[in-house]
């Protein structure tokens, strides 16, 4: 099966490492993976400042960048979900709705494809840990995917995993809503950062890059004992 890495800003520039894990564990399971180098961002955070127009641009670049492909992996719900919103960005334009459409088709979320392309939970994984995970708000929202993370890390050898109480509620990132409501945000990602600890865990897992380093910013600035990880980076640990 071949497969294109999308591999999202936050992954290229902060966590290369989630990039390469993704690939690994796409490989350990016979998936033939590219990618492709004209690739940007895929426009969310204009999209979301209400720059539709320019958004529009990117869209397209995204789209004719990923024409060749069978299928588009990200790990990321949050920028999969933006590439899922663009047939209604581009419902004034049918010819490229049309490819918009035929875009978000073959466009998964990471775990998404795994559990739900490759038929795969297990993936051989093995690290022992307490953990808890966090669900990201435009992968449950958006993509409505809850539950393909959660059976993956179910099958990881080792790994405890603990729920973490109000799971679904936002941990403040949100792009710039961080940086124009930056005293709410701080409210929100210190309740999440108190629920963690309230599970003890020793682990925090997610499947968004942006969500991890605004939890994962908090939980250092506060000094608490926890690692945190991309799923990708459990779903390819083996010991």
């Amino acid at each position: 099966m071949k497969v294109s890495l999308f591999i999202t800003c936050l992954a290229d520039v902060f966590y290369p490492g989630v990039g390469k894990d993704t690939v690994e564990v796409l490989e350990r399971l016979g998936c033939e993976v590219d990618f492709p180098e004209k690739q940007t961002c895929c426009g969310q955070p204009a999209f979301n400042s209400g720059y539709h127009k320019d958004t529009k641009k990117v869209a397209k670049h995204t789209i004719e960048t990923f024409s060749h492909s069978d299928y588009v992996v990200l790990p990321s719900g949050s920028c999969a979900s933006m590439i899922h919103e663009y047939h209604e960005l581009l419902k004034d334009e049918p010819e490229w709705q049309t490819r918009a459409k035929a875009l978000s088709e073959k466009t998964y979320e990471f775990t998404q494809f795994l559990v739900h392309v490759l038929k795969v939970e297990k993936v051989d994984a093995k690290l022992d840990a307490n953990a808890t995970y966090h669900t990201s708000c435009h992968m449950t929202r958006l993509l409505k995917e809850k539950e393909a993370p959660l059976r993956l890390l179910e099958n990881v050898e080792g790994l405890n995993l603990e729920t973490l109480p109000n799971r679904e509620a936002c941990c403040g990132f949100g792009g710039t809503f961080s940086v124009k409501m930056a005293q709410i945000s701080e409210q929100m990602v210190d309740e999440k950062v108190r629920h963690i600890e309230d599970t003890k865990a020793e682990v925090l897992i997610g499947a968004d890059c942006g969500c991890l380093m605004n939890i994962g910013g908090r939980i250092e600035r506060k000094g608490k004992p926890v690692k945190v990880m991309h799923i990708a980076q459990v779903l390819n640990s083996r010991a």
